[in-house]
């Protein structure tokens, strides 16, 4: 029997077996850990108040925050060093006595006020002398920091240093790839450390990210992770926060509020809530402590610049720049200015169907909680990985929903870029920050705005001015838009304007037109305006910055979805209806000036093409008249004179009459009868024709036409019957030119124009034979039409009547 157990002991052991006691064991470690760790936090759970308030208590002591007193009033700088005293000579005794006692006074009054300024609290709002006197007393705090940044940027030194010294390119990468490997991880280096240093940096690098044409679209892809890839803050702190702001416990304000933040920002995070009366909103809480840490790195940029300025000697003032950075800063951690500035941009865009505002819930909001209406909508960076699905290799995804996801973006982004022109040529209100995390596509197809923590008011004139360069970008007229430039106030004054124009000339001279609108990414475009920029020194105002910036992105999101978008091509049509519509003297400046030469001829081109793009947006029409017809039966140049009547006789035409009012007749009537305006006499003739046409149907059934007002009938009857009736689509195809034509016939405004230009030409007899023939031509072709269409209406009825007669024989022999 003992034999027989040592055998058996000594039988091998399985792979199986082995297995399960390597498992048995490491589940009896694992719960032996778990078993620990909860007795740790059942024993630290009734410290965790006390560690709290040692930790605030810590903080408060470095700060200095122990001597501030919330109720003190600004204290008077006092001067930089000890006040300088001197005694009149001759003083002994008495007065020697009371002039000691006097500087005493003056000394003690001197160290009175330096102590206050120790008692300052942290100012609430940006102001660069209160922020020096504030951090002039606590050096300790910028010496840590600035140690801090300086050996987060050494670090990232330090690693960039040694990929170059390691040489990526061994490992498989080829040497033509390395550079873009190189920029790649300087993004992924700049994005760790603006993590590691805080909100501020963060806010820095947003905003560079938004600027590939300045640090390149390697970096700039890396660092707009910090739109959305910000680590959250502990929910049981944001609650806190809640209750403190609001003054009461959190399940008397909110019923539900999601466990995690759905979004979490530099400056703050986004949880999802209900209200107590069921509304569902955004709640968007601040990180804490957030005043100081903005203060402090502001006030150490601006300690930087001043340094930098003194070593280069510039006379110019560059710590302004850290100035505006805080004071637009310092503005996004007050969220009831957030909430005001989100009532305004909602006032103001409100009558714009495809642009969404959420609504701020203002009994809701305070200075560090903003509560809004929920937003549903497709985040753009989402849509932009769905649609690429298939291009990166993953099959996810089904194709449908890849174009379908193709399809929102690409309306989203041109819905974007109207938006952009609303917001720039007619409210001139502008949201400040447009990356793609604030913005949602609707399911009812909208763009949805979010986060309203700056806003930029324009002026007027440089909405006008920024009219004019689109116009002048598309028409390629570098000199007029370096003029453009000057009334941005973009060129500063004394600047050689002939030699910018010369710049812009080589730089984009050579760009080629496709169907009049230049054949070039709008990021190019802005590149090289951009090296122009540094050269000449220009300046660049926030709202020329912001509008750059908020195309390039969205035209940034585009190009990832389609190669072939073109942003001037998706903006044009905008800035032509723009001007087709407004009839001021500015905006009618602008026109003229592309339409016509210094002589006011027509550059018939030029007007074509800004009715064929301007009048044919689909689905955006801003023309009353035309609703939402859009009909491309006959093409775009038919389309363009069909609409053209349209729109002469109408409210909307008061432009375009005021352009042949302004015209020189003489060029009119030329470009009248050109062989460029062919197809326009062409479109007439069917027009006319449709009036002969019924004009000669109305003889036959009724033997007169007594009024006008039937003829107009007659079309609109026939009309109607055409939307009936397919067969009659071949007889009268243009019913609608009829009446339009009659309508621009019968129109007092018209006639005037008419025989202006009619008595204009009469010491031109060559021109008014050639205007003759030309009308000659269209009436004759406009009979030979309308006789034909009499024909063809007449045979079908005709045989229609006749087809019916062997039915009748059939039942009469039966």
């Amino acid at each position: 029997m003992g034999s027989l157990a040592v055998a058996s002991w000594r039988l091998p052991v399985s792979a199986a077996e082995k297995e399960d006691r390597w498992s048995s064991v490491g589940d009896v470690l694992r719960r032996d850990r778990e078993f620990i760790g909860e007795r740790i936090r059942s024993v630290a759970a009734p410290l965790a108040p006390l560690k709290d308030r040692l930790s605030k208590s810590l903080e408060d002591l470095f700060w200095l925050r122990n001597l501030e007193d919330r109720r003190a009033v600004r204290a008077t700088r006092p001067p930089s060093s000890l006040p300088k005293l001197s005694y009149p000579p001759g003083l002994s005794g008495v007065d020697l006595l009371m002039a000691d006692i006097g500087a005493l006074r003056v000394y003690a009054n001197y160290l009175h006020n330096v102590s206050k300024i120790w008692s300052m609290p942290l100012p609430e709002e940006y102001d660069p002398q209160n922020v020096a006197d504030y951090f002039s007393c606590r050096p300790h705090v910028l010496v840590l920091r600035i140690l801090e940044v300086f050996s987060s940027v050494g670090l990232a030194a330090i690693k960039l240093r040694s990929l170059q010294s390691f040489k990526l390119n061994k490992k498989g990468i080829e040497n033509n790839g390395s550079m873009d490997m190189s920029k790649h991880y300087i993004g992924q280096l700049l994005k760790e450390s603006m993590l590691s240093l805080g909100p501020t940096f963060i806010k820095v690098g947003q905003s560079l990210s938004t600027r590939p044409d300045i640090i390149g679209p390697e970096i700039s892809k890396e660092l707009s992770e910090l739109h959305d890839k910000v680590p959250p803050f502990p929910r049981e702190v944001a609650m806190k926060i809640i209750e403190e702001e609001m003054g009461r416990p959190i399940n008397n304000i909110f019923s539900y509020i999601s466990e995690e933040p759905v979004a979490a920002a530099s400056f703050g995070q986004v949880y999802q809530g209900r209200t107590v009366d069921g509304s569902t909103v955004a709640i968007k809480v601040q990180r804490p402590n957030l005043l100081p840490v903005v203060l402090r790195d502001i006030y150490i940029l601006r300690l930087g610049l001043d340094f930098l300025r003194k070593v280069a000697r510039r006379k110019s003032d560059i710590c302004l720049y850290a100035d505006e950075l805080g004071k637009g800063l310092v503005g996004e951690l007050d969220y009831t200015l957030e909430a005001a500035n989100a009532s305004k941009f909602l006032e103001a865009h409100s009558h714009y169907s495809f642009i969404s505002v959420p609504k701020v819930f203002g009994n809701l909001t305070r200075k560090r909680i903003l509560t809004m209406e929920w937003v549903i909508g497709e985040n753009p960076t989402e849509l932009l990985l769905l649609s690429s699905a298939s291009a990166q290799g993953k099959n996810v995804h089904s194709k449908m929903q890849e174009m379908e996801a193709k399809t929102h973006l690409l309306d989203l982004v041109n819905k974007g870029v109207e938006a952009s022109l609303v917001q720039l040529l007619e409210t001139g209100l502008l949201h400040a920050d447009p990356h793609p995390g604030n913005l949602r596509y609707t399911p009812d197809g909208r763009i949805g705005f979010l986060d309203f923590g700056l806003l930029c008011r324009m002026e007027k004139k440089h909405q006008l001015a920024m009219l004019a360069s689109i116009v002048h970008i598309v028409n390629g007229d570098w000199g007029a838009l370096v003029y453009d430039l000057v009334e941005m106030d973009v060129v500063r004054p004394g600047v050689n304007l002939r030699m910018v124009t010369m710049d812009l000339e080589e730089a984009l001279g050579g760009v080629v037109f496709q169907d009049g609108i230049p054949d070039i990414k709008f990021s190019k475009v802005l590149g090289k305006i951009w090296s122009i920029a540094l050269k000449y020194h220009f300046k660049m105002p926030p709202y020329y910055t912001l509008v750059l910036r908020s195309l390039a992105s969205l035209e940034g999101l585009a190009l990832a979805a389609d190669q072939n978008f073109k942003t001037f091509q998706a903006a044009y049509p905008y800035v032509i209806q723009k001007l087709l519509q407004d009839n001021s003297a500015n905006s009618r400046r602008i026109l003229y000036s592309v339409v016509f030469n210094k002589r006011r001829e027509f550059h018939w081109q030029k007007i074509m093409l800004f009715l064929r793009i301007g009048l044919t947006r689909e689905g955006k029409s801003g023309f009353s008249f035309l609703g939402r017809e859009k009909s491309l039966r006959y093409g775009s140049t038919f389309e363009v004179a069909n609409l053209i009547l349209k729109l002469l006789p109408s409210k909307d035409g008061i432009v375009l009459r005021r352009l042949l009012m302004t015209a020189d007749p003489a060029s009119l009537v030329r470009t009248m009868v050109s062989k460029d305006a062919a197809f326009f006499r062409k479109h007439m003739s069917r027009a006319l024709a449709d009036v002969i046409f019924l004009w000669m149907t109305e003889v036959f059934r009724a033997g007169k036409v007594n009024e006008p007002s039937k003829i107009t009938h007659g079309i609109a009857s026939l009309k109607m019957q055409q939307d009936r009736d397919s067969k009659i689509e071949t007889v009268v195809p243009s019913a609608a030119s009829g009446l339009a034509l009659l309508t621009v016939l019968r129109d007092r405004r018209m006639k005037v124009i008419f025989f202006k230009v009619l008595d204009s030409i009469r010491s031109d007899p060559i021109l008014m034979l050639r205007l003759c023939w030309s009308s000659l031509t269209v009436l004759v072709t406009a009979s030979v039409l309308a006789l034909h269409q009499s024909l063809v209406y007449w045979s079908e009825a005709w045989l229609t009547s006749v087809a019916y007669v062997p039915k009748r024989f059939a039942i009469s022999v039966r």
